[in-house]
């Protein structure tokens, strides 16, 4: 089945909020269980960020941010968060995102620099992650509270034309 990635609308509220409700995505992200509606309705509206979907068939699968950075010396950067839906994972998804959303900050947004956090035992997002050319810088230890324990966080770039440092 084709997915197709277009730009979030604010009526893609309620299914994102449910994608992130799942349990998965939202370990691999800084969601808290039972998301409000209204949080993601905000989140659409939110000035500095790019954020697409991915459907198949009518049915949002994915979802990928591009928050820019609104300090004049870093108009060059913009970070990335990114969810898939737990029974879409494996399936092309994320890739799909990563494409598109890379896609704009190279050739459309003039973005140099594309920054992340990823927890350090998300083995799915790491591998997608290296494989569009982003590299670990740093490691966060005790970075975020998840599931009764504290976990760890790499900190990853891309830049446009050549591999962090």
């Amino acid at each position: 089945m084709p997915i197709t990635i277009r730009h979030a609308e604010p009526a893609d509220a309620p299914a994102l909020r449910d994608l992130h409700a799942m349990p998965n995505a939202q370990a691999g992200t800084l969601q808290l269980p039972y998301p409000a509606l209204g949080v993601w309705q905000q989140r659409l509206e939110q000035s500095g960020a790019v954020a697409l979907v991915a459907e198949v068939e009518g049915l949002l699968v994915g979802s990928i941010g591009l928050l820019t950075e609104p300090k004049p010396r870093r108009k060059h950067v913009a970070s990335i968060g990114m969810g898939v839906r737990d029974d879409w994972a494996g399936k092309g998804v994320g890739s799909a995102l990563m494409a598109a959303a890379l896609d704009l900050a190279d050739n459309w947004l003039n973005l140099h620099r594309i920054e992340l956090t990823v927890f350090v035992d998300n083995e799915a997002a790491l591998a997608l992650y290296r494989k569009f050319g982003f590299v670990e810088e740093g490691r966060a230890h005790d970075y975020a509270f998840r599931q009764g324990r504290y976990v760890d966080v790499f900190y990853m770039a891309r830049v446009a034309g050549g591999a962090s440092r």
